[in-house]
């Protein structure tokens, strides 16, 4: 029998159970036969995906709010273990903090569904006096732009007990995730999992796993005890620091730092559990939400990691010992339960702000085999810390490596086989290219300083805090969306490099936006100067999947005029038979990123640095694919906002 239709959903009022209607057909006799499945109910489209199957309509409701980690719903947790898993309950590292999540969850309601469903999702704003929005990572929005959630550039922010309704098809499978894209909040737990399957026939890789399991979606985030609103404003307006101290795997997290991790006060350490059995291969889904500058490197004691996909597109098949992730990014592996039946630990070590220079924030997770002799509460052997916390071997996506390293070691991502066919953005010269450097700058940042009573020089320097930009320039938002309110705008109020000066010496704000006709192909070297810090920046840009056709470590630090003479001089390699899809991609510390594009998704798209307190601060820029007149209809009675001044009356 096959299964031919999906039909409907059909929600019952009082028990609010949903339920799948299957209309099944047997090919020898046409007999029909009616199935009725119960569904999960916070999550009614998780299903096997059918080929040929119509798509179902997949409603969601988030509910934004403030709430607490070990709240009232958490009874005697952390000193209950099944007091930790009631409803409501968001046990984190054991300690209390305020948390900003979706539905009192956190992570928050996860999104599965088929390639082609229906997404509508009401996001309830309950904060109170925060405005909030969702943008929906990995997902292009090609026939939905006004969807994409980034306030001031495709919607108005979404106010205080407002609610604003999301429509989307979900037309890219893979694994992506949704998060607030306003201020801070998803420092504070506002985030979530998206993950769009699609039928074995349709996945090149279906023949390497067995089992592709919603509880083997990995979400990691790097975590404080304070809020990061609170952190944010010490670290730019006194001397406060803007580095993590732990890291959590789906809201679970050891106080790995405290010296006596297995008990504090008696307290019981839950930490994410991944069941497998002896001899299957399951697909895990990692995805990266964090909020600074802690890229996470990842491995699993006796086991390979397979990696398959990154940022929702395939790749050919690397087997790696560890995996490093940048905030935003996701990736796919295929693990083969292989080893005997036991304990094993999943290892996480953050670097950069992370490191042993600094909070050396590390976390663990349980690999453990359905027939081991082992309970919830049992652990592998050995002391989980940060020594320990790397295990040697082949390395993908490597901090601050390209291809300038030879070695088989490492595995940059333009060393990546991309299993999406040839397109012509790799086409030997592309129609427009933009060079995009950043860095930190000294400078007199009003928002910070004020000359001559505490400008940069004349404070301490605990107190001097730089100014991250891109191309020297800090990306001002309008007061009104760009996409939606475009008849308000022209380009003669945008800028670029091209059009401020002095801004090396100045602090330069303003509307930055770079420009590109439809349907040309476009090329962007981004650049990571390297003069103030060895810092690291995950780069994403909306609205597209871009391919990784070259990343290369220069030095301690490179100037645009390096890079465009290495160019000139055919010096920088370009791979344009098969790089990767990306949508957000490091940059090396001192070296650069080239990405390609056909600039074939008319609209207002931004590119930013996607460490939350860097964007914060500007480093930011628009790009505008096409004229207003080839942009999509606004769609009827959308919300507008902006300035308002009154009348001189």
């Amino acid at each position: 029998m096959l299964i031919l239709a999906v039909l409907l959903v059909a929600k019952l009022t009082v028990a609010q159970d949903f339920y799948s209607y299957h209309e099944i057909s047997n090919d020898t006799n046409s007999e029909i036969q009616l199935e009725y499945v119960l569904l999960n109910e916070e999550n009614p489209c998780n299903r096997k995906c059918i080929k040929g199957a119509p798509p179902m309509v997949c409603r969601f409701t988030f509910n934004v709010e403030w709430y607490t980690t070990l709240s009232k719903a958490c009874y005697d947790c952390p000193y209950n273990y099944e007091d930790c898993f009631r409803l409501d309950c968001i046990p984190a590292d054991g300690f209390q903090r305020p948390v900003l999540v979706v539905n009192r969850k956190m992570p928050g309601t996860a999104i599965e569904v088929c390639e082609g469903d229906q997404v509508i999702v009401d996001v309830v704003n309950k904060l109170k006096s925060e405005s909030t929005t969702i943008h929906w990572h990995g997902l292009h929005q090609r026939s939905t732009p006004y969807m994409d959630g980034v306030p001031y550039i495709g919607q108005c922010p979404i106010l205080p007990m407002s609610t604003f309704r999301y429509e989307f098809p979900a037309d890219q499978s893979g694994t992506h995730f949704w998060h607030s894209h306003s201020g801070i909040q998803r420092a504070d737990g506002a985030y979530g999992s998206i993950i769009v399957r699609q039928p074995a026939e349709d996945d090149p890789h279906s023949s390497l796993f067995d089992h592709d399991l919603s509880e083997h979606v990995v979400v990691l985030i790097d975590w404080d005890a304070t809020i990061a609103m609170k952190k944010f404003v010490t670290h730019y307006h006194s001397s406060g620091n803007n580095k993590p101290t732990n890291l959590l795997i789906n809201g679970f997290g050891f106080p790995l730092n405290s010296p006596e991790w297995r008990k504090i006060d008696d307290q019981i350490n839950i930490t994410a559990r991944f069941y497998v059995e002896q001899g299957q291969r399951y697909r895990f889904r990692v995805i990266n939400a964090g909020y600074m500058n802690c890229p996470i490197e990842m491995s699993i004691d006796n086991h390979t990691l397979s990696v398959i996909s990154s940022d929702g597109s395939d790749i050919k098949a690397i087997n790696a010992t560890s995996l490093i992730t940048y905030a935003g990014e996701r990736f796919d592996f295929v693990v083969n339960a292989n080893q005997p039946e036991g304990l094993y630990w999943i290892r996480f070590r953050g670097l950069m702000d992370c490191d042993e220079r600094f909070t050396r924030a590390n976390q663990v997770a349980v690999l453990h085999y359905k027939g081991a002799n082992a309970t919830e509460l049992s652990y592998p052997d050995g002391e989980p810390n940060y020594e320990n916390a790397h295990n040697e071997g082949v390395q993908v996506n490597s901090l601050n490596k390209g291809t300038e390293d030879n070695t088989t070691q490492y595995v940059a991502l333009p060393d990546f086989e991309s299993l999406t066919p040839w397109d012509e953005s790799l086409s030997d010269k592309p129609d427009y290219q933009f060079y995009v450097a950043y860095d930190f700058y000294k400078l007199n940042n009003p928002h910070f300083y004020k000359v001559p009573e505490y400008g940069f020089y004349n404070v301490s320097e605990a107190n001097r805090v730089q100014t991250p930009q891109i191309n020297h320039i800090s990306m001002k938002f309008t007061s009104s969306p760009l996409m939606p309110q475009r008849d308000q705008f022209d380009d003669t109020m945008f800028c670029n490099s091209s059009t401020v000066s002095n801004c090396e010496t100045e602090y330069c704000e303003c509307h930055h936006v770079i420009q590109a006709p439809l349907g040309s192909i476009v090329e962007i070297v981004v650049m990571d100067e390297g003069f103030a810090y060895d810092a690291n920046h995950p780069m994403h840009l909306h609205g597209y999947g871009f391919r990784v056709v070259a990343m290369e470590r220069l030095g301690k630090n490179v100037t645009v005029a390096e890079v465009k003479e290495r160019d000139r001089l055919g010096l920088i390699k370009r791979n344009l038979l098969t790089p990767p899809i990306k949508d957000t991609v490091t940059v090396p510390d001192g070296g650069y990123t080239i990405i390609r594009f056909i600039a074939d998704n008319p609209g207002y798209w931004l590119f930013h640095c996607h460490i939350e307190f860097h964007v914060e601060e500007g480093m930011a820029m628009v790009l505008k694919v096409g004229d207003h007149k080839e942009m999509l209809p606004v769609p009827k009675n959308f919300p507008t906002c902006g300035n308002y001044y009154g009348s001189e009356e």
